[in-house]
C-alpha cells in the first residue's frame, strides 16, 4: 500500500467517525449531514437550517456539498452551496464558500489572513458548519467573494437601502420552494 492510499484510508476512517457523530449528536442545531453517494465518504451533502431569528436569512434551508480531499485532515475540504445559491458576501455566485478556515494552512500571499485564521487539522466538519451558520448571522463584507452582495450589505447597514435584505429574503423563499 502506498503512503497516499494509507492517508486516504486514514481520512476515510476519520470521516466515517465524524459523520456518524454528527448524525447521532442531537446537540447540533440546524445541521443535517449525509453522503451524496453511499459509496463515497469524501462527498457529503449538508443541509443548513438557518434560525428564524437570523436577521437576513432567517428561516432558510440551504443545501451544500462538503468535498474532502484524500489528504484530510491535513488539508481543508471545500464547501459549495447547491441551487439556490444564497446571496451572500462570502459565497461566490458559483456557490463556493470563501471562509478563512477553509483556506490551506500556508502563508497568505496577500497578507490578509494570519496563519492562525486558516485551516488547521483540529477543525472538524462540525466546527466548519457551525462557522458557516455563524457567517449567515454575521456576514463578512471586508473580503468579499460576492462584491455586489458586500456592497449592498454595507448600504443596508448604513440605512441607504434595503436591497440586500430583499435579495436575501428571495433566496430564503427559493430555499423553501416558495419561488
Amino acid at each position: 500500500m502506498t503512503s497516499s492510499s494509507n492517508s486516504s484510508s486514514a481520512a476515510a476512517g476519520l470521516l466515517k467517525r465524524q459523520l456518524k457523530q454528527m448524525q447521532t449528536d442531537k446537540d447540533i442545531p440546524g445541521i443535517s449531514c449525509g453522503l451524496v453517494n453511499d459509496s463515497n465518504i469524501f462527498e457529503w451533502e449538508v443541509m443548513l437550517m438557518i434560525s428564524d431569528e437570523c436577521k437576513y436569512y432567517g428561516g432558510g434551508n440551504f443545501r451544500a456539498h462538503l468535498s474532502f480531499p484524500a489528504t484530510y485532515p491535513l488539508m481543508p475540504p471545500k464547501l459549495t452551496f447547491q441551487s439556490p445559491v444564497p446571496f451572500h458576501p462570502n459565497i461566490y455566485p458559483s456557490g463556493e464558500l470563501c471562509i478563512s478556515i477553509l483556506h490551506p494552512p500556508e502563508e497568505d500571499k496577500y497578507g490578509y489572513e494570519a496563519a492562525s485564521e486558516r485551516w488547521s487539522p483540529v477543525q472538524s466538519p462540525e466546527s466548519i458548519l457551525l462557522s458557516v451558520i455563524s457567517l449567515f448571522e454575521d456576514p463578512n463584507d471586508e473580503s468579499p467573494a460576492n462584491v455586489e452582495a458586500a456592497r449592498l450589505l454595507r448600504e443596508d447597514r448604513e440605512g441607504k437601502n434595503k436591497d440586500f435584505k430583499r435579495r436575501c429574503r428571495k433566496c430564503v423563499r427559493e430555499s423553501l420552494g416558495e419561488d
